[in-house]
Order: C-alpha cells, then sequence, then structure tokens
C-alpha cells in the first residue's frame, strides 16, 4: 500500500471510522512518502513539526484556493474561513492573529478556571437529575458539548438564550474543513455560515453601541481603533472561528477522553486514586486520539523538501497529526494509551505561527472536567454502543450514552 492508496482509504468510510491501522501502514512507509502527483504524505512527528514550524509552507489561502480549487468563491463556508486566521498567510495571518491574541490572552483564559470549575459543578447536577432513574444519558449532548460552549460564549459576550443553535452550525459549517466534503455537506455547510455571519454581525453592532466585558467587545474596540489591523469581513470571520474552534475541538476531546477511561479501567482507577495526574491523562488522550487529524500546507518553493523528500512549487503536503502522535520513532509502544508518559509533546494543536490559540482553554475544561465526572459518578459506564462522527479532519463522538449507576 503506497501514500496515495492510504489517502484514499482514509477517505472512505472505513478509513474515517478507524485511520490508525493506515497510520501505521504509512509509517512503514517512512516519516513522508510520495501520496501521488503534487502530494506527499508526512507522519513523523520531527517532520510534521518542521513543516508547522516552518513560514516557507503556506496554508491553502483564499489566494491559493481561489487558483487551484474549483467552485471555491461559489461556497460562503469556505470564503468565510479563508477570510479567518486560520487560512491566512503572513503577513495578514500575524496581523490578525497578534490582534486577536492582545485580548484573548493566557492571563485572561487562566482567570476562567473558577468559572469552568462552577460550570463542571453545575452539570454534573443536571446529569445527575437527567440520569436519577437509571436511565441512559447522552454523555456528549448532556456534557462534552454543552461545557465548551458555554465557556466560550460567556467569554465572547453570546447570550445564554442564544446558545442552544450553535452546535448544529458549527457540526454543519466544519465539514468545509474536510478533505472532500459532499455536495450536501458543503450546502449545509453554507447555510450555517451564512446564519453565523448574520448573528456575529448584529453583536458586533450591539457589542459597537453598547460594550461589555467581554472578548467581542475587545475586539470591536480593538479593531475602531486601529483601522488597518483588521477589515469588518476579518472580524466577523474570526468571531465565527473562535466559536466553532472553542468547543468543537474541546467537546471532541472530553468524548474521546471519557471513550478511552471506559476502555481501560486500570488507568481510570489510577486517575481517581493520584496515581495519574488529570494534566498527564489530557495530554494522552490528545496524544493517542486526537480530537484533530489532519491539516495540510502547500509548498511554494522549488528548493524545499520534507524528511528528504522533494516538495517543489505546489506540492501539497498531508500533515497527519494522528498519525505524528503515534510515530514509533517518537513514542516507545505507541499503540498503547500510558497518560503515564512524560515528554509526550502531541502536535493535536499544531505548532508554529498557527499554533492553536485555545489550546490552553481546551486543556483548562478537559482537566477540570474528566477527573470530576468520576469522582462524582465513580459508577459512569456505557450504556451501549457510541456513534462516531463520520469525519476525518475533525474526530469524535455524536453520542457517548452512559448510566451513572
Amino acid at each position: 500500500m503506497d501514500g496515495e492508496e492510504i489517502i484514499g482509504r482514509l477517505l472512505d468510510a472505513e478509513g474515517r471510522a478507524d485511520p490508525y491501522p493506515l497510520y501505521a501502514r504509512a509509517h512503514e512507509l517512512g516519516p513522508v512518502s510520495e501520496a501521488g502527483p503534487n502530494m506527499v504524505l508526512a507522519v513523523g512527528h520531527r517532520e510534521v513539526n518542521q513543516v508547522l514550524r516552518s513560514t516557507a509552507f503556506h496554508v491553502p489561502d483564499a489566494a491559493l484556493r481561489e487558483r487551484w480549487e474549483d467552485g471555491y468563491l461559489e461556497h460562503s463556508s469556505k470564503v468565510l474561513l479563508g477570510a479567518s486566521m486560520l487560512e491566512t498567510n503572513a503577513p495578514d495571518h500575524g496581523r490578525m492573529r497578534s490582534l486577536i491574541a492582545s485580548v484573548f490572552t493566557a492571563r485572561r483564559v487562566a482567570a476562567l478556571e473558577p468559572a469552568v470549575v462552577a460550570a463542571v459543578d453545575g452539570l454534573l447536577d443536571e446529569l445527575a437529575e437527567a440520569g436519577a432513574d437509571g436511565s441512559p444519558v447522552d454523555f456528549m449532548d448532556a456534557f462534552a458539548y454543552r461545557l465548551p460552549v458555554g465557556v466560550i460564549c460567556e467569554l465572547l459576550g453570546v447570550p445564554a438564550a442564544d446558545r442552544a443553535r450553535f452546535r448544529p452550525l458549527a457540526d454543519d459549517l466544519t465539514a468545509a474543513l474536510e478533505l472532500l466534503p459532499t455536495d450536501p455537506e458543503l450546502a449545509a455547510a453554507d447555510v450555517a455560515a451564512d446564519e453565523l455571519s448574520d448573528y456575529f454581525t448584529e453583536l458586533a453592532a450591539r457589542r459597537q453601541a453598547e460594550p461589555a466585558d467581554d472578548l467581542v467587545s475587545a475586539l470591536v474596540q480593538a479593531a475602531a481603533a486601529d483601522h488597518g489591523r483588521l477589515s469588518g469581513r476579518e472580524l466577523l470571520a474570526n468571531l465565527v472561528l473562535l466559536l466553532a474552534a472553542g468547543f468543537e475541538t474541546t467537546t471532541n476531546l472530553l468524548g474521546n477522553g471519557l471513550a478511552l477511561l471506559f476502555g481501560h479501567p486500570a488507568e481510570r482507577a489510577a486517575l481517581r486514586s493520584g496515581q495519574v495526574t488529570p494534566g498527564g491523562l489530557v495530554e494522552e488522550v490528545l496524544r493517542y486520539d486526537s480530537p484533530v487529524q489532519l491539516t495540510s500546507r502547500i509548498s511554494l518553493s522549488d528548493e524545499l523538501s520534507v524528511g528528504g523528500v522533494p516538495t517543489p512549487y505546489g506540492t501539497g503536503i498531508y500533515l497527519l497529526l494522528g498519525a505524528a502522535n503515534r510515530d514509533p520513532a517518537r513514542y516507545p509502544d505507541p499503540e498503547r494509551f500510558d497518560p503515564r508518559r512524560t515528554d509526550s509533546q502531541p502536535v493535536s494543536f499544531g505548532g508554529g505561527p498557527h499554533f492553536c490559540l485555545g489550546a490552553q482553554l481546551a486543556r483548562l475544561e478537559a482537566t477540570v472536567a474528566l477527573p470530576a465526572l468520576l469522582d462524582r459518578f465513580p459508577g459512569l459506564a456505557p450504556a451501549g454502543p457510541p456513534t462516531r462522527r463520520d469525519r476525518l479532519v475533525l474526530r469524535g463522538y455524536r453520542t457517548l450514552p452512559v448510566t451513572l449507576r
């Protein structure tokens, strides 16, 4: 099986459901391998890190997509995401990111810990009530989604009454990030992009007239104070990105983490006894079953190479983050779930200029939530088979039924 076939297999239903056997086959080919005309596959931890941290390799931005991707401008979802810092390169990326980072600071995130603890406690109370009669409760719907959406909406300043609408919208929008979304998926993504754009246009206007102590107000004020730093279109695109990314990744992280603890009872017991730290658990969940599995870059020079494989101008590089996290050259026994690992450094949040701004917040939420969940419900157990989302790039569960016992 060569790199091109591996990519093809990852795109079918079986590969999306469980990509890890295919990642193992990719490692047999080497850290970097050819994957068809003008495409390479990077699975080595060191090589993936090299590309993520290099400014010589570009994200596929709007200008590149317009040139090489048929019908790009016909999809408002792609155009909206293309205006955000997620899909821009220097100098626009640095201009946008520095402004957003100036208000989405590490200090502001760290100060959220008491609010996260309170939110977890409140959701655990509601979970206890929902499952008090022994009936199954969907962990994804009752907890894994509601915690991060509540936190990011509180941070942004989205009113509580509006929050329930965002899960299906973000689910539809993020289909545009997949490698080969279907036409119906793209149509739904476009509808979601339009609705989210309308919502944040109205919210930004309200915060401009009546500022509050939230990120939307801070970004609106910062953009107004320096008209060259963030256009109205960019402000809108990044607000939508902050919302969607602010809970999509963490929702997957919580669901993947609980499912792994169900499958590894010894590690679950070690977490409850203190032999495994919450931080160690979260890092190993990120490594072992990453909420984000894949990203890509494009070479814009004939002089570049990755892992000894030439990547001339126009070469696309698939960066398989989930495979890099199980690189046998980086991790002893990489297929073993071991929260006691040290110096793990998973690439689940990317690296370099595009390192995820919300990584600290996602880690905070999961580090607080998973131990609290098991302390509150020591008899928590699966209540039937879970269902995976049919995605490759964003990996997580759609449902995860549990009983509290």
